[in-house]
């Protein structure tokens, strides 16, 4: 059920999070779009000429047409491919990564109405389908949705309340969700400052920052933490 449903005809960008399977040939689809989550019926959507195919594909963003009526779920009234990411299928751990999104997303967006999701998802896939580390691009997702489901992320001061310094090696306590300060701490200035640009850039900005000592591997494991994944 959508935390947004309209009362009219609507047109909107999306992709496709889920599709189950009714009757013999229709589909209910969980979208996902900028003005956040819809389920919508895709009457036919399974017979071979069925004009909605090819837009209702996984991995692809779509311009889609919903009409909404008195059920809360919408009927999808055309559906046209905008942009397949098909060079991310040609990796099974990058395909693999691309349904972990998805599911993720549709995870969330029934537990909170964030309206960021749609890009989160959107720069993810695109990051991808374009050859970005996995490690970065899953890191940078994860510590996203976190963030727009409206939970804080410190990487600005430590447990004790004092601001990160330069020079200083960080590790994370997990029950404060906050850095202490450690000579042995996987954290450095570097990998801080990495971490402070995943929460307030686009990604693809953060794809072109040359940190050639930052182990992506390592911000990953924090940001799995952080997510409770």
């Amino acid at each position: 059920m959508s935390k947004n449903t309209p009362v009219k005809d609507i047109r909107t960008l999306g992709f496709v999070l889920r599709r189950t399977n009714i009757g013999e040939a229709d589909r209910i689809l969980n979208l996902i779009t900028p003005q956040g989550e819809f389920s919508v019926m895709a009457k036919g959507a399974r017979r071979e000429k069925s004009k909605l195919a090819g837009g209702i594909e996984v991995f692809t963003l779509s311009d889609f047409n919903i009409h909404f009526g008195k059920s809360e779920i919408g009927v999808l009234t055309g559906a046209r491919m905008v942009k397949h990411y098909s060079n991310l299928m040609r990796e099974f751990d990058k395909m693999e990564l691309a349904g972990f999104f998805l599911k993720r997303i549709n995870l969330l967006a029934e537990q909170s109405d964030s309206e960021e999701f749609f890009e989160i998802l959107k720069q993810s896939l695109e990051g991808l389908n374009d050859g970005m580390g996995s490690s970065l691009v899953e890191a940078w997702f994860l510590l996203n949705t976190v963030r727009a489901s409206g939970e804080e992320i410190n990487f600005h001061r430590d447990k004790d309340g004092e601001k990160l310094r330069v020079g200083v090696n960080y590790a994370w306590d997990v029950y404060e969700s906050a850095f202490f300060e450690t000579p042995s701490g996987e954290f450095g200035t570097d990998e801080i400052k990495v971490l402070r640009l995943m929460i307030t850039s686009k990604l693809g900005i953060i794809g072109r920052v040359k940190m050639d000592n930052v182990e992506y591997g390592e911000i990953l494991r924090l940001a799995k933490i952080i997510s409770k994944f």
